[in-house]
């Protein structure tokens, strides 16, 4: 993290803080991060790193994880002012994202456990470069798993591989025999393709862009030929839709938590130490 700190502190600051230099002199300061939504927090990790690097002493006053609402004191900083000021908008942008991703993840995972308490919620590899982990970690806090990190984690046959490869039995086998140790997982577009699947031996199937009902027809017809088989649904699920695909999936992946997640509201107010 601290690498990943002073590299965005370098993009942030370039060749100073003219604002600030023009402005401030030696004065000090505290500043203290306030909740304006009702959110799950997350980022406090990496924002009290931003002000550690700038100098700044830190103290949390709730946790990465926590459920909060507007009003409430998150973190509490003070140093020299200059400090305080050219590093607010860094540790900030940390707690907005990773708080609007932790959010938008509770909220999936609080409305299909309602209809499926095993359920699981997960991330997809839809992240923004260089910021994954952040955002993984967010989506983690938020009571998600995060799915893959990496193409090395495991085996995902997609319809790209299918339309080179020619056929789902084709793949699963070739996929099985290049590693023992990685599942093996297959994005089925049609019912058919789910069938096969299973057949060929896959642990896992991804039901992509299925309506509620194709997916509980196609879990049905899978689970008898494999009962142990992982069901993941994804494509277009959000909050509005996710209980509809919840009591037949045992994994329900959404790329929208960590793409098109809203940030959570989150200001600083400081004041002159005397």
């Amino acid at each position: 993290m601290a690498e990943d700190i002073s590299r965005f502190l370098d993009e942030d600051i370039g060749d100073g803080d003219i604002t600030t230099e023009a402005l401030i002199g030696n004065q000090r300061a505290v500043g203290i991060i306030k909740a304006k939504s009702k959110c799950v927090v997350a980022g406090l990790a990496e924002a009290s790193e931003v002000f550690r690097e700038m100098g700044l002493q830190v103290k949390l006053l709730v946790d990465d994880g926590d459920s909060v609402t507007p009003g409430t004191k998150v973190l509490k900083v003070q140093g020299p002012a200059k400090a305080l000021l050219t590093s607010e908008r860094l540790a900030l942008n940390f707690i907005m994202m990773m708080s609007g991703i932790a959010t938008a993840t509770k909220i999936l995972v609080d409305k299909a456990r309602k209809v499926n308490p095993r359920i699981r919620i997960a991330g997809t590899r839809k992240t923004t470069p260089g910021f994954r982990k952040y955002e993984k970690k967010a989506l983690v806090l938020g009571g998600g798993d995060p799915h893959r990190f990496r193409l090395d984690d495991q085996i995902l046959i997609k319809d790209n591989h299918l339309r080179i490869v020619g056929d789902v039995t084709g793949a699963v086998t070739r996929a099985k025999t290049f590693s023992f140790s990685k599942k093996v997982e297959v994005e089925a577009e049609t019912i058919a393709q789910a069938e096969e699947a299973a057949i060929a031996g896959a642990d896992a199937i991804l039901l992509d862009n299925m309506t509620p009902k194709q997916v509980e027809r196609a879990a049905k017809i899978v689970k008898k030929i494999h009962s142990h088989v992982t069901i993941e649904v994804s494509g277009g699920i959000g909050p509005e839709n996710v209980a509809s695909y919840a009591r037949y999936a045992d994994v329900i992946s959404a790329g929208y938590i960590t793409h098109s997640a809203p940030a959570a509201d989150f200001s600083m107010d400081m004041q002159l130490v005397k």
